[in-house]
């Protein structure tokens, strides 16, 4: 089950939609399952798309590049994530999205889901809740920029990355340590830094003993030592925020 619909944040009246919805959607994903290598554009800026998608494996990001070269990663799409469901009401997809490793995905042609969308409450439940949930993050994120250190920013994503993958089940809610695809100038588009000043702070986060990242592997050294240091903008991203020593959102 994707990490969106295991947040404890809906109105109980809708687990049960959400959780039918995306069974059903599953079901109609089915035998679609392709593989795509990383650092290749699923979905291009700036054009009409016919497709949703479910990651199954790797990581891919929303992505805006710029006329001088520079790029913003708007969000990092997870294993499990149901993606481009914008497909279905947008003629243009404003952002690309971009695989930051190899990936396996599902999908389904945007008629196809909308008419099931059209024709059933639970898939229409599940696709609304999906948009719902990505402004969410979004929102957050813009928050994390805008009013963020370089600090706060990478305690707040390690730790995000940590608690979307404990929820959607991808790691256990115990583990300290996963595997994260992204490098350092990937990363540093998504915070919104240079590479240069990621460095930096991933080496001062290994020399206080909070976080290390070795070979694509994050290892969070003292979730509350790293917590406590985002800790003015947990609360803009709690509901996805897991640390692991804390089972609770």
């Amino acid at each position: 089950m994707s990490d969106s619909v295991s947040l404890p944040i809906q109105r109980p009246e809708f687990v049960l939609p959400l959780e039918r919805g995306d069974a059903k959607i599953s079901s109609l994903l089915r035998g679609s399952a392709f593989a795509l290598e990383g650092g290749r554009t699923l979905i291009e800026t700036d054009t009409d798309h016919a497709f949703v998608y479910r990651l199954v494996e790797g990581w891919a990001g929303l992505a805006r590049g710029m006329a001088d070269g520079r790029r913003q990663f708007a969000l990092i799409f997870l294993p499990g994530d149901l993606f481009s469901v914008d497909s279905m009401f947008v003629t243009v997809h404003t952002h690309a999205v971009q695989t930051l490793s190899r990936i396996v995905a599902e999908r389904i042609d945007r008629r196809d889901l909308y008419r099931a969308y059209a024709q059933d409450s639970d898939i229409a439940t599940r696709c609304t809740w999906q948009i719902v949930e990505e402004t969410r993050r979004l929102r957050s994120w813009v928050v994390t920029l805008g009013q963020g250190s370089a600090e706060q920013r990478l305690a707040t994503i390690l730790l995000d990355f940590q608690g979307r993958l404990a929820i959607s089940g991808f790691v256990a809610k115990s583990s300290l340590s996963y595997q994260m695809p992204l490098t350092q100038v990937q990363l540093a588009d998504h915070l919104g830094l240079t590479a240069v000043h990621v460095n930096r702070v991933l080496r001062s986060f290994r020399e206080e003993g909070l976080a290390f990242i070795r070979e694509g592997r994050v290892t969070i050294a003292d979730p509350d030592g790293l917590a406590e240091r985002a800790a003015s903008l947990l609360q803009t991203c709690k509901t996805s925020l897991r640390p692991a020593s804390n089972d609770t959102a």
